[in-house]
């Protein structure tokens, strides 16, 4: 097993702690990019198919984060026990609890995939609200698809938990950077198929001596094919996310990358599935009680206006990429704090914490005033011609914005508790953040203050600076930096209930 910073696991538990952080936590935060490329491609595309499409993809979001949420923060248990068994440096155990991670994951995310595929035409009119019925209608028939390929979604997720776990966060950012080139080159064609697609456009001015413009109208003549429209983004999506999660997979159990996985490791016993659930449960919760929180959001949005659920669903999305630095380094300080953990440096898992909150200050400064200045442009991009949506995501922008930091701090710090196992502590913050600072306070400017969307944006804001003081408080005074890995190695040991407090 590879711990040298030069090879693909990085060692967090050694010699200075900055540097190893900022390796393992930079590919994060490219992998990332790529991902939240998957949204912004479907979000540039189905754009050109104007207001009722992206509101469709608004509307869908929250309940496909939801579902997938619910089995995906399960993988944080995977990272944990991997990161601290690694960091013990229990060989044995780290392929254990992968192959446990990896069956157990699986066969909730069948259960979920159903559930979603069957909950979707009952759930998403509810979301909708005062959206247009063409919306709504466009918004179920793209979840389902996200559903039918959701268990790709999982495998792929595993993959990344794992690996991010074991000191290796490169291989994932190949892969999906692969998978991410593959949606992006599928997108246009599965959305417009040879008519009124904007690529042959671009194309023809370059100076190839190919009029491809003409092709374009040949390619129709000859097939008919004029795309799925909202339905080939998800098809897209599904696609590309399945030959990821498939390769990641047979990586994993060929032994490349330093795990010895095999099938032995899938047969599921009760004592570490009960580790599993113990510690990623809470983490399922609570990115399931986020997911919920997102859609009482948009919901919330949608009592104002359809143009504010669009403005919502851009700024959601634009923020996901801003985010980046921060989710980056959450994910490699969850990892750094459970091998130090691990390795019984507490002391050291704490320090881990403080330098991610120190980088996440220096950088959301400055991508507070980025954003703040290019708010218009940044909504332009997605929606060009919608006069209200641009006025109400720029206003978004420019009332959130300033509270980036404060955003950051809460995620890195929160990320701490995770990554020790306190995944109920972190769960209870992240509850505390949504459902008590952000979603009252957001109803009452709307319905008592009648400020409309910019109640909404002003409850967000003000959500990220309260949790964030939250968060610090117990980051001081809370009992929450222990193990919760145990001191017999052998996989078939009586596990203990984890530390949460």
């Amino acid at each position: 097993m590879s711990t040298d910073e030069s090879g693909p696991s990085v060692n967090l538990t050694e010699g200075p702690l900055l540097k190893p952080l900022i390796v393992l936590s930079l590919p994060i935060v490219a992998s990332q990019l790529m991902q939240v490329t998957y949204n912004l491609a479907d979000t540039f595309w189905v754009g050109r198919l104007g207001e009722n499409a992206v509101t469709a993809l608004s509307l869908s979001l929250p309940f496909v984060f939801l579902m997938v949420s619910l089995g995906g923060g399960l993988t944080v248990a995977g990272t944990v026990l991997v990161s601290q068994n690694t960091g013990a440096g229990r060989t044995d155990r780290v392929s254990h609890v992968a192959g446990q991670t990896i069956a157990f994951v699986s066969l909730v995310s069948v259960v979920l995939a159903g559930l979603g595929f069957l909950l979707a035409p009952t759930l998403l009119p509810l979301i909708g609200g005062s959206a247009d019925p063409e919306a709504i209608r466009l918004a179920v028939v793209y979840t389902r698809i996200i559903f039918v390929g959701v268990v790709f979604m999982f495998g792929f997720f595993i993959f990344q938990a794992l690996l991010r776990g074991y000191g290796d966060t490169v291989t994932p950012m190949y892969l999906m950077g692969a998978s991410v080139v593959l949606n992006v080159v599928l997108d246009p064609f599965l959305i417009f198929g040879f008519e009124n697609n904007l690529l042959f456009e671009w194309a023809d001015a370059l100076p190839v001596g190919i009029d491809f413009v003409a092709l374009q109208a040949d390619l129709y003549a000859a097939t008919g094919f004029a795309g799925f429209g909202v339905e080939g983004a998800a098809i897209a999506t599904v696609a590309s996310r399945g030959v990821a999660a498939m390769i990641g997979l047979w990586l994993l159990f060929s032994g490349r990358l330093g795990l010895t996985l095999s099938l032995s490791d899938l047969y599921l016993e009760r004592e570490t599935v009960k580790k599993i659930v113990d510690i990623g449960v809470p983490t399922a919760a609570e990115q399931g009680a986020n997911s919920l929180a997102y859609t009482a959001m948009t919901a919330l949005a949608a009592l104002v206006s359809g143009p504010a659920v669009a403005a919502y669903g851009i700024g959601n999305r634009i923020n996901t990429f801003v985010f980046l630095p921060a989710v980056g380094l959450a994910r490699g300080t969850e990892t750094a704090v459970g091998q130090n953990l691990g390795a019984e440096k507490a002391d050291r898992a704490k320090r881990a914490v403080l330098l991610s909150s120190g980088i996440v200050v220096a950088v959301f400064g400055f991508v507070s005033v980025l954003v703040f200045v290019l708010a218009r442009p940044l909504v332009t991009i997605f929606i060009p011609g919608e006069a209200d949506v641009i006025r109400l995501g720029t206003d978004y922008f420019k009332i959130i914005g300033p509270t980036y930091v404060f955003m950051g701090i809460f995620q890195v710090v929160n990320a701490g508790f995770r990554g020790a196992g306190s995944t109920r502590t972190a769960m209870l913050f992240s509850m505390l953040s949504q459902w008590g600072l952000r979603i009252p306070p957001t109803y009452l400017l709307i319905t008592l203050a009648g400020i409309g969307a910019t109640g909404v944006w002003a409850g967000i804001a003000f959500s990220h600076v309260a949790a964030a003081v939250a968060v610090g408080i117990w980051y001081v005074r809370g009992d929450w930096a222990s193990s919760v890995i145990e001191d017999d190695d052998t996989p078939d040991s009586t596990e203990t209930e984890p530390s949460v407090d």
